[in-house]
């Protein structure tokens, strides 16, 4: 579980796809001032307790931003 300042690319290839899948659900809250998404990923099926809450990253304004920015430029997104 962390807080995510900064994001920077790394210029490493992947591998591969990881195997297994997975939910992940987000959500949004304002604590201390300021807004913060979070995303949650869940345990595959696999696990012994699938649902149970595995990894959780958080992102201030400046942080979703630069993820917002690396999505629309790796993806192609437009805004509409």
């Amino acid at each position: 579980m962390a807080f995510v300042i900064s994001i920077e690319k790394d210029e490493r290839e992947i591998r591969s796809a990881h195997p297994t899948e997975l939910v992940c659900k987000y959500m949004v809250a304002e604590r201390d001032g300021r807004r913060i998404l979070q995303l949650n990923s869940y345990g595959s099926n696999d696990r012994d307790m699938p649902d149970k809450l595995s990894q959780t990253l958080q992102f201030g304004e400046e942080a979703a931003e630069q993820l917002y920015r690396i999505l629309a430029a790796e993806f192609g997104f437009k805004d509409q």
